[in-house]
Order: C-alpha cells, then sequence, then structure tokens
C-alpha cells in the first residue's frame, strides 16, 4: 500500500530508519570528504567541496580531520540522535569513517543510529566489513544506472546484519533502468530511497541538467521527476522492500527546519529570539564597539543583555529599538538581523532603524 506522508513523502512499505530520525531534525550530516572517483552530472555538489577533502559536521567545517572537536559539539548543539555519512564518495576516506563511526557510538552510545552513503566503486567485503564492526547501522548504495556491471556487489553487504538500501535521484526518462534495478535488487536490499531530483547551482564541469526543466519558477525540482516516482511506488508494490520517495519540499521545509529549530534552541543567548522557522533574531550595532557599550551601560542596560560580536555589538531586539535615536546620534548604526542559527550564521535580512 502506497501512502502520504505528513512529511511530504511517499513510502510504500515503511520509511526507512535513517529518514525516520532525518525527518524530525535529529540526523547530524556528516560530510566526510569531496574526494569521488565518479562524475555524476546530475550531482548537486559546489565546486567548494567536490573533489576537496574538507570535512563538515552540517555547515561547520573541521579543521583538523584528526580531532574533530566540531563533529561531538554540533551533535550536541542540534541533540542529534543519529548521523548520515556522506560525500563525495566516504569509501575514498575508509579509515577516516571507521574512526568517527567509533568516536560518534563511543561518545553518544550504541543507539546512536549511523548510515552512509557510497557508490558501489570502491565497495569489497572487507570494506563493509570494517564498517560493520565499527558499528554502522545502515547502507545506502547509489548503483549507476547506465552501466550494470558493478550491481552484484550489492549482494555483498547482506552478509552483514544491517539495513541495506538503494538511494538514487529519480530521473526523468530513466524508467526502465530503475525497474531493472528493482527487479536486480529484490532478495539484496532492504528499502530503495528515491530523491526528487534537483537544481543545484553548482559550478563542477560534470555537472549538465541543461535538458531537464523546472517543475515550476518557485521550485528547483525537476520536472516529472515526482511523476515518474508515482510510477515506480507502483511497480514496486509487489515486490520484497520498502520505496520512500523523498521530495524536494520535504529536505527545505521538514528536515532542514526542524534540524536548525534544534540548533536554535541550543545555542540561542538570553537577548535572541527564535523564529518559527529556527532563525535567530536580535538588535545589532554597528561602529565601535566601544562606544556601542558605554551607551549601552549608560542607559542601564544589563551585561548579560548584549555582547561584542565581531567588529559589532549584539543586544536585544527591544534595546536597539527603544535606544535607537541614541545610537544615532552617537554616530552608531542600529539595525535588526535575522539570521539562520547554523555555525556560519547566515544572515537572511538586515533591517536598518
Amino acid at each position: 500500500m502506497i501512502r502520504k506522508t505528513r512529511f511530504y513523502s511517499k513510502v510504500k512499505g515503511k520509511m526507512p530508519k535513517g529518514c525516520q530520525f532525518c525527518v524530525k531534525g535529529q540526523k547530524l550530516v556528516l560530510f566526510i570528504t569531496g574526494l569521488c572517483p565518479n562524475r555524476c552530472y546530475f550531482c548537486p555538489l559546489s565546486e567548494k567541496k567536490f573533489g576537496k577533502d574538507v570535512v563538515f559536521a552540517d555547515e561547520w567545517m573541521i579543521k583538523d580531520p584528526d580531532d574533530p572537536v566540531e563533529l561531538v559539539k554540533e551533535a550536541e548543539f542540534i541533540g542529534a540522535k543519529g548521523a548520515g555519512i556522506t560525500g563525495g564518495d566516504p569509501l575514498t576516506r575508509i579509515d577516516r569513517c571507521i574512526k568517527y563511526i567509533k568516536l560518534l557510538k563511543k561518545r553518544f552510545g550504541k543507539k546512536f543510529h549511523i548510515h552512509l552513503y557510497t557508490t558501489l566503486t570502491l565497495v569489497n567485503k572487507r570494506i563493509l566489513k570494517r564498517l560493520f564492526d565499527a558499528g554502522l547501522d545502515e547502507i545506502r548504495f547509489h548503483p549507476d544506472l547506465d552501466n550494470k556491471k558493478l550491481w552484484p556487489r550489492l549482494k555483498l553487504a547482506k552478509a552483514f546484519d544491517w539495513d541495506v538500501g538503494i538511494e538514487i535521484p529519480c530521473i526523468p526518462g530513466k524508467e526502465k533502468q530503475i525497474k531493472d534495478l528493482f527487479d536486480f535488487a529484490e532478495g539484496f536490499v532492504d528499502f530503495v530511497n528515491l530523491n526528487e531530483l534537483e537544481f543545484s547551482d553548482t559550478k563542477v564541469k560534470h555537472y549538465d541538467l541543461s535538458k531537464f526543466k523546472k517543475r515550476n519558477n518557485l521550485s528547483y525540482a525537476v520536472k516529472g521527476s515526482e511523476e515518474l516516482a508515482d510510477k515506480l511506488l507502483l511497480y514496486a508494490e509487489k515486490k520484497g522492500f520498502s520505496v520512500h520517495f523523498c521530495s524536494a519540499r520535504l529536505k527545505d521545509s521538514v528536515q532542514l527546519r526542524q534540524r536548525i529549530k534544534r540548533r536554535a534552541k541550543s545555542v540561542a543567548r538570553k537577548f535572541d529570539f527564535v523564529s518559527d522557522d529556527g532563525t535567530i533574531l536580535h538588535g545589532i550595532i554597528y561602529g565601535s564597539p566601544k562606544k556601542a557599550k558605554q551607551l549601552l551601560l549608560k542607559n542601564k542596560v544589563p551585561r548579560s543583555l548584549f555582547e561584542k560580536e565581531d567588529d559589532a555589538v549584539v543586544t536585544a531586539v527591544s534595546v536597539v529599538y527603544e535606544f535607537r535615536d541614541k545610537f544615532k546620534k552617537a554616530g552608531l548604526k542600529p539595525a535588526i538581523i535575522e539570521q539562520y542559527p547554523t555555525q556560519d550564521k547566515t544572515v537572511v535580512e538586515v533591517v536598518f532603524l
């Protein structure tokens, strides 16, 4: 039976366990390397990450991969119940994968759910055993739809007691190839996750979705991707594995939003206001931080309601409103700023008063 979920997705059977944590914002995204032996034309990875051996815990770059202190901190900030290891191809840095899986399991316990995405290019029984022994709970393979040569490697994963899945983009025009993959995979996988194909702003040379169109002007989703997913869900009704269609809306409106809201509650200061979307709003005073602090203290604003941040002073929205004229008279620039609570503090909007 195919059903719609409250997360803007569709599922036949059971939603994969990794996805169950993800839709609640409980999964940390562990980008373990940008290195990859493949050059997929639909890969959305940015030119800042692809081909570069960099590590990120959500939006937080890990300065020293040998000592990933940011990884544990980020997991704590969002109250993570698990992590999804992605790339690039994580298997290009298998030792790092093993180290991080063990670290997370040791720090957060055996129930901390970890899944990993990989192509079939580097898969062998020895690598799979290392991942399983380290504590990996779920592995998701990305087979090449146009080349069946490596598909038999899917069988290797069933030798271990974990959840095995396939995760692929739902590419219009690839209905036959995906159905062939479904037929081949039966008996070897527990689930298939179909991602709605999306356009990306990446500038990597191999990326090319020029033959596709957007579903509409308000979406990055590719026209026809969801319609193909509907056909594939019907085709898989009698298969022995679950199928989950993950929409672009789920990723933006649910997964990211929930994770951001969890982080906002954790990092918000006394004077920050957390919006329903998880963004953080506060007052900001540009100019001389020293002058701004003196003016705040002179007007008896408690020290707990402001602090220096970079070359400005941040405080409560109510404070900049109340004293905006005094700030401007002193040559300062009061404003209200809305930011994401992520480590990079992406700015949504700045309104000068």
